[in-house]
């Protein structure tokens, strides 16, 4: 399995950046072939010494890191990369790669 985390820095407007990302945003990216499954963080985003400077994340779930990088090179990949822009005011990360449990 693989995962896409995506880690959304405070924004400017949380509340416009909230209703614009469920609103608008979740169902592009629900559209993006081979998701496999699609968690957002509930709640503040902390550290063990408190808070951070993270508003929201998003963990995708695909088959392997060659399925994602397959997804985003397809129409509904791209549109969904090319969204994000437009609502991220805070700054964005990605991380993508394979994982196993120990």
């Amino acid at each position: 399995m693989a995962r896409l985390v995506v880690m959304y820095k405070t924004p400017k407007d949380t509340a416009a950046f909230d209703t614009y990302y469920f609103e608008k945003h979740v169902p592009i990216a629900k559209k993006i072939p081979g998701l496999g499954k699609y968690e957002v963080s509930q709640g503040p985003v902390g550290t063990p010494a408190g808070a951070s400077g993270f508003h929201l994340i998003a963990t995708l779930h695909f088959q392997d890191v060659a399925a994602i990088q397959k997804a985003f090179a397809s129409p509904e990949g791209r549109a969904a990369a090319a969204d994000v822009q437009t609502f991220a005011t805070g700054g964005v990360d990605m991380f993508l790669f394979d994982n196993r449990e120990v």
